[in-house]
């Protein structure tokens, strides 16, 4: 597993846009196997402590709960750069069978272990996809997926 990081370069004719990506966000090339995300998640400690501070960045009201509209306030937050370009209604869908599906109690809210089950199964479902198979992926600063790559990092130094 290999790492490159770009930092947002200056355009000196907007020195406010980036000429690598929108809303200067760092990003980050990695090469990445299936294997790795695996073991983030089975690492129960780590994975838990980068899961709980994804929940506490997103918990905007600090109620120990999600709801749909903390999820709205801190968008591209819960997956990637991509869930950004969704229209509303898609965004609506995704928060939809979300809930549905992690909202143990059907109160509307997600609580932080329930958040941790929605986000060990997209990580594992992400791994399988990758396979074993080293493929290149780009990955957010704040990212879980960044979180993975460095976890991985540490466990092979």
């Amino acid at each position: 597993m290999f790492m490159f990081s770009n930092q947002p370069k200056a355009n000196p004719q907007n020195p406010k846009h980036s000429t690598f990506f929108p809303k200067e966000k760092k990003m980050s090339v990695a090469c990445v196997e299936g294997s790795t995300l695996t073991e983030f998640v089975e690492d129960t400690e780590a994975f838990e402590r980068c899961v709980d501070m994804q929940f506490d960045m997103l918990d905007s009201d600090g109620d120990g709960a999600l709801s749909c509209s903390d999820l709205r306030r801190r968008p591209g937050r819960l997956s990637s750069m991509e869930f950004e370009l969704q229209s509303e209604e898609e965004i609506r869908e995704l928060y939809d069978t979300l809930f549905e599906r992690f909202d143990a109690d059907q109160d509307g809210k997600i609580d932080r272990e329930g958040f941790r089950t929605l986000m060990a199964e997209i990580v594992l479902a992400k791994a399988r996809g990758i396979g074993q198979s080293p493929v290149l992926i780009i990955v957010q600063e704040d990212s879980l997926l960044m979180k993975a790559v460095e976890h991985g990092l540490s466990k092979n130094q």
